[in-house]
């Protein structure tokens, strides 16, 4: 008998709704869990690690890990070709839609490990860009990614049951932003940006929902716009005992 070709099947079990982002964490023939993204007329079947693909270029987990190895090989000259600027697009687009699965299916974890590769794939790529309306044609996406990346740290936070630290990660993920758009000299649009506004809008329901004080890092801010030197050394010192502690762990 036939294996039929066509997935009438799997498109009418799974109707496709506009609006939303629809994904489902399904098992394999084999037992390996993968990740689905139903689309109109279609799906994507993306692998939960490594490459969404599955593939692996150069024997490379991912075409990041690959391109920085011949980067390295090269030395401070090398400078991206079309066609490995033609495979990091399509990296960049398979990573997108995996975390936007991962944040609509609550495993934020997940979601920010593929945000940061990006954030990682698009320092390599601006580094090595080939021209700069090709670097900023991914810069222009920073924000939005930096955006995931902050939502997904918070949430995950608040699944340990750490107010606290959720109010962090979102401070942090407003200082990076506003680093963002510093850069481009554009800080005058910083409070005005509707990511900003949703992040500081998360940020107050995390302050009256959970009763959160002020951060330390707003704690040093206040004290070093009182000139309290000797308070914001304390803070400063807390910060990064907090900062060490956390990435040693």
């Amino acid at each position: 008998m036939a294996v039929p070709l066509n997935i009438d099947n799997l498109l009418r079990d799974w109707p496709f709704e506009p609006g939303g982002v629809l994904a489902r964490l399904v098992q394999g023939d084999d037992g390996r869990a993968v990740v689905q993204m139903r689309i109109e007329m279609c799906l994507l079947q993306m692998e939960i690690n490594g490459r969404p693909d599955g593939m692996r270029p150069g024997d490379c987990d991912t075409y990041y890990d690959f391109v920085v190895a011949c980067a390295r090989e090269e030395g401070e000259s090398f400078t991206l070709s079309e066609s490995q600027c033609m495979e990091i697009d399509r990296e960049f687009v398979q990573f997108y839609h995996r975390r936007i699965c991962w944040l609509t299916l609550r495993d934020y974890g997940r979601a920010a490990r593929d945000a940061d590769h990006t954030l990682a794939l698009m320092d390599f790529s601006s580094h090595h860009a080939p021209d700069q309306s090709w670097a900023v044609s991914h810069e222009q996406y920073r924000p939005f990614v930096l955006f995931h990346r902050t939502q997904a740290q918070a949430l995950a936070a608040l699944d340990d049951d750490n107010p606290e630290q959720a109010m962090s990660e979102v401070s942090e993920g407003l200082r990076r932003l506003r680093t963002v758009f510093s850069k481009y000299d554009a800080e005058e649009q910083f409070e005005e940006d509707e990511l900003v506004q949703r992040l500081l809008d998360l940020k107050e329901q995390l302050r009256e929902h959970y009763d959160v004080g002020p951060t330390l890092a707003e704690q040093l801010a206040d004290a070093v716009a009182r000139e309290q030197y000797e308070l914001a050394a304390r803070l400063r010192d807390e910060i990064r005992r907090q900062e060490h502690k956390k990435t040693s762990s």
